[in-house]
């Protein structure tokens, strides 16, 4: 491999600032602790932009079952409850289970 190939190799195999940031807030949000609480404290990192951290803020916002807390110390709180789902055809109330993945 050529010096010219290998930064651009490098720059296919690097995520956006967005991808890490929505996997970060994906991860915190889908861990098991976060998910019996049905809650968790969301913190932007320095290497967060203000467009990627306002993007993701804004699609859990848009997200119906879910509370968002603008903190003092600029942390984020997301709060949801627990889903109820009614079971196909028999009327009865399933509840679903824990691990939900992150709306985005």
């Amino acid at each position: 491999m050529s010096a010219m190939q290998q930064p651009r190799q490098q720059a296919r195999n690097e995520i956006s600032g967005m991808e890490r940031l929505s996997l970060r807030v994906s991860e915190m949000i889908n861990h098991p602790v976060a998910q019996l609480q049905r809650w968790v404290n969301i913190h932007r990192l320095d290497t967060d932009g203000d467009r990627e951290w306002e993007e993701v803020l804004g699609v859990i916002a848009e997200t119906a079952e879910i509370e968002l807390t603008l903190n003092d110390d600029g942390s984020v709180t997301v709060r949801w409850e627990r889903q109820e789902v009614e079971a196909a055809g028999r009327g009865e109330v399933e509840i679903e289970p824990e691990e939900e993945a992150a709306p985005f």
